[in-house]
C-alpha cells in the first residue's frame, strides 16, 4: 500500500530522480517560454511547475471519491483519440487535466496462484475493487473462491452514500465487481442457468448478479442491461417474478428512460434508484468503421455521429452530473464509480471511430466530476483504466493486420492498427501497464508505478473507511414490546447494524409447544430493520431471533403473549444475544418477510412498518402459490 504523503499541502522538492510519474517531470524553461505555434515548437510546460505540483499534493482524508473507468482505455487508445478530437499538440480538457499521474501494473492471476499476464475486465475489477489479485472471469472472489468485500459495499457500510455508472449493461464486468460475489463473470440474471453453477438461488448460491445488484441496494445503479432484469426468479419469495417487480416491491425507484431519470429527486436507502436505459449496452456516439487488411491504404475516413446514440440526458457526463447531485446530500460524503465500457468493446471490433468516441464521452464524464471537485474542495477523482488494448498508431499499413486511415481534423492522415485478431475475431486485450491520474485529497497516492490493488486501498484509505464488518454491527440491538396481546402487533426493531445488508431468522416458542417460523431475508436499511408481525393466540414466552447475513451477528430477545396485555405495544429495550452465529446464512430469495413454515399458534402474517428514523417503508406483496 503507497504512504500517505503529508499531512497538508506539502512542499517536496522535485529532482529528475524523483517519484513523480514522468508525465509531470519539468521541461527547461528555455523550452516552455517557446511558442508552440512556431515551426517544430511543440511544449506543453507554460514556465516552471513546481509550485503548481506542490499545490496538487493535497493529503487526505477525502469527503467524497469519484472513480473513472474507462474500459480499455490504454495510452494507444487515449493517443488515437486525443489525436482525433484535439490534434497532436492538444489535450484532453478531463483525461489530461489531472495534475496527478502515475502508471500501475494489471496481470491476474490463474487459479493455481501463477501470473497472467494479459487480464481480463473481471478480474482487474476485482483487483481495485477489492484490493485483490484473481483469475480472469472473477467478480470480487478471489483463486479459492471467497468473497471480499468491496470498495462500495465498505463505504456503504460506513455510512456512505454510493453510485455505480456504466455505459454498458450494469451486469457487466466492471460494475458487477462492485456490487456481486460471483465465479463467473457472466451470470447475468437467473435464467442464465449454465453461467451461473453453484451461484444460483436454486442451488443455495447468493444468486444471479442482477440479484446481488438488488441484495447489495447502492444509493444509484444507472446503465444499460434491461433484460437481464426482466428475467424472473427462479427461487426465494419472488419466485416466478421479474427482477423489476422486485426492486419495485424492494423500495427501488426504478427508471427506463430519460424522462424518468430526470423526475427522480433523491436516491438513499429508502428510495435507492435503478436505472437501466437499453436492454444491452448503450450505443456509441460515433457510428462503427471497420477495419480491414490493407485498410490505411484507402481513402481516409471522418467519423460521423451515430443516428442511434441515446439522448444527450442520457450521455456518460449527464449521467455522471445527475449522480453527483444526488449523491452530494451534504451528509457522510459519498463513493461513486463511473465507467466508459465500450472503448474496449469498440477496440475488440476493430472500430477506430467506436473507440474514438467512447474516449471523448468518458473525458465529457472526467470534465464534469473534476468541475465539481474543484468546486467542493474535499474529493478525490481517480481516472484510470482496466486494461491496455490493441490498437496502434502506425507510419505505414500493416500488410497482414488490420487497419485504417483516419482524416483528423487537423488535416492529416492517422492510420491506427489491431493487430491480435483477424477479421472478424476479437482483438485482444494487452498487458501493459496503464495510466491512472488523480485530483484532490488523497491524489498523491497515485504517484509512480503501483499495482491496480493499490487502488483499492488509496480510496479506501482516503475515505477512512473501516473495512472490518463485524466490528461495525457489533453494537447492534434489537427491541420488542415485553408483553402484548394474543394476536396484537408485534413490533420488532433492530438498530447499530451497519456491517450487514441482509438479516434472517425466526420466531420460536421458548418451549417447545408449538411450530416456529422462519423470517427469509429481509433488507438492512441504514443499519436498522423494521418488521410488524402478528402475535401468537397462544400465551406464552416466544423469541425473536435475527442473523445478519455478511457477519453472522446474532440477536435475540424475547416476548410474554399474555391476555390483558396490549394489542399495539411499543418496542422496549430486552436482553439480545451478541454473539456471532458462526458466519451468517448463505444464499437465500432475497426480499422482505414471507412466511415459510407453520405459524406459532395459528397464522402469523407479516408487513414491514416504517421506523421513525427514516426506514424503509417496504410493500409486502402476495405470494403466489
Amino acid at each position: 500500500m503507497i504512504q500517505s504523503i503529508g499531512r497538508r499541502r506539502t512542499a517536496i522538492a522535485l529532482t529528475a530522480g524523483s517519484v513523480v510519474a514522468a508525465s509531470l517531470l519539468l521541461a527547461p524553461a528555455a523550452q516552455a517560454a517557446g511558442d508552440p505555434s512556431a515551426p517544430g515548437g511543440a511544449t506543453r510546460n507554460d514556465g516552471d511547475r513546481t509550485a503548481e505540483i506542490r499545490d496538487a499534493i493535497v493529503d487526505g482524508p477525502a469527503k467524497n471519491v469519484i472513480l473513472l473507468i474507462g474500459d480499455g482505455m490504454g495510452d494507444s487508445e487515449i493517443t488515437v483519440a486525443r489525436n482525433y478530437a484535439h490534434g497532436a499538440g492538444g489535450r484532453f480538457p478531463g483525461i489530461d487535466a489531472l495534475p496527478i499521474t502515475g502508471s500501475y501494473t494489471t496481470y491476474s492471476l490463474h487459479k493455481d496462484g501463477t501470473v497472467d499476464y494479459v487480464p481480463d475486465s473481471a478480474a482487474t475489477g476485482t483487483a481495485w475493487a477489492t484490493g485483490t489479485k484473481s483469475y480472469d472471469g472473477a467478480i470480487s472472489v478471489d483463486i479459492t473462491g471467497a468473497l471480499h468485500d468491496t470498495l462500495l459495499e465498505l463505504a456503504k457500510a460506513n455510512g456512505l452514500k454510493t453510485g455505480n455508472v456504466s455505459t454498458a449493461e450494469i451486469q457487466d464486468a466492471t460494475p458487477a465487481v462492485q456490487a456481486a460475489h460471483v465465479a463467473g463473470r457472466k451470470c447475468y440474471g437467473p435464467e442464465s442457468t449454465s453461467q451461473c453453477g453453484a451461484d444460483l438461488l436454486e442451488k443455495g448460491g447468493r444468486g444471479s448478479i442482477s440479484e446481488q445488484i438488488i441484495d447489495t441496494r447502492a444509493d444509484l445503479t444507472l446503465g444499460g442491461g434491461s433484460a437481464s432484469f426482466a428475467q424472473s426468479a427462479k427461487a426465494g419469495p419472488w419466485n416466478g417474478e421479474s427482477l423489476f417487480d422486485q426492486a419495485t416491491d424492494r423500495g427501488y425507484q426504478v427508471v427506463r428512460s430519460a424522462g424518468d431519470l430526470a423526475g427522480v429527486t433523491a436516491a438513499d436507502q429508502s428510495k435507492p434508484v435503478l436505472g437501466t436505459f437499453t436492454p444491452g449496452n448503450f450505443p456509441t456516439r460515433f457510428a462503427p468503421t471497420t477495419a480491414t487488411v490493407g485498410g490505411a491504404d484507402a481513402a481516409p475516413v471522418t467519423c460521423t455521429d451515430n443516428p442511434d446514440r441515446l439522448s444527450s440526458q442520457l450521455s456518460l457526463a449527464a449521467l455522471t452530473k445527475k449522480s453527483i447531485d444526488l449523491l452530494n446530500t451534504g451528509d457522510k460524503g459519498f463513493f461513486l464509480q463511473v465507467e466508459g465500457a465500450s472503448i474496449d468493446k469498440q477496440d475488440h471490433a476493430a472500430d477506430a471511430c467506436g473507440q474514438i468516441g467512447e474516449t471523448i464521452d468518458l473525458d465529457e464524464a472526467v470534465k464534469a466530476a473534476l468541475d465539481f471537485a474543484k468546486k467542493d474542495g474535499n474529493t478525490l477523482v481517480i481516472v484510470t483504466a482496466d486494461h491496455a488494448h490493441t490498437s496502434q498508431i502506425v507510419d505505414d499499413t500493416p500488410p497482414t493486420s488490420l487497419s485504417i486511415a483516419l482524416r483528423t481534423p487537423e488535416g492529416s492522415t492517422m492510420k491506427v492498427s489491431y493487430g491480435t485478431a483477424a477479421a472478424g475475431g476479437s482483438q485482444q486485450h494487452t498487458g501493459s501497464q496503464v495510466r491512472i491520474a488523480g485530483y484532490g485529497p488523497g491524489a498523491a497516492n497515485v504517484i509512480g508505478l503501483t499495482d491496480q490493488t493499490d487502488n483499492f486501498f488509496t480510496i479506501a484509505n482516503a475515505l477512512t473507511l473501516d473495512r472490518d464488518l463485524k466490528k461495525l454491527s457489533s453494537g447492534a440491538a434489537i427491541q420488542v414490546p415485553a408483553k402484548v396481546a394474543p394476536g396484537g402487533s408485534l413490533p420488532v426493531t433492530v438498530t447499530g447494524l451497519a456491517g450487514d445488508r441482509q438479516v434472517a431468522g425466526a420466531v420460536d416458542a421458548t418451549k417447545a409447544k408449538a411450530d416456529g417460523l422462519e423470517i427469509t431475508r429481509t433488507d438492512v436499511i441504514d443499519g436498522g430493520v423494521a418488521l410488524k408481525l402478528t402475535a401468537p393466540t397462544e400465551p406464552g414466552t416466544y423469541r425473536v431471533s435475527l442473523t445478519g447475513e455478511q457477519t453472522g451477528k446474532a440477536l435475540t430477545a424475547t416476548f410474554t403473549v399474555a391476555d390483558g396485555a396490549p394489542v399495539d405495544p411499543t418496542p422496549t429495550p430486552t436482553p439480545s444475544s451478541t454473539e456471532p452465529a458462526g458466519g451468517g446464512i448463505g444464499g437465500g430469495g432475497g426480499g422482505n418477510l414471507a412466511t415459510t413454515g407453520a405459524a406459532v399458534g395459528g397464522t402469523l402474517a407479516l408487513a414491514l412498518a416504517l421506523l421513525a428514523a427514516g426506514l424503509l417503508l417496504a410493500r409486502h406483496r402476495a405470494r403466489r402459490a
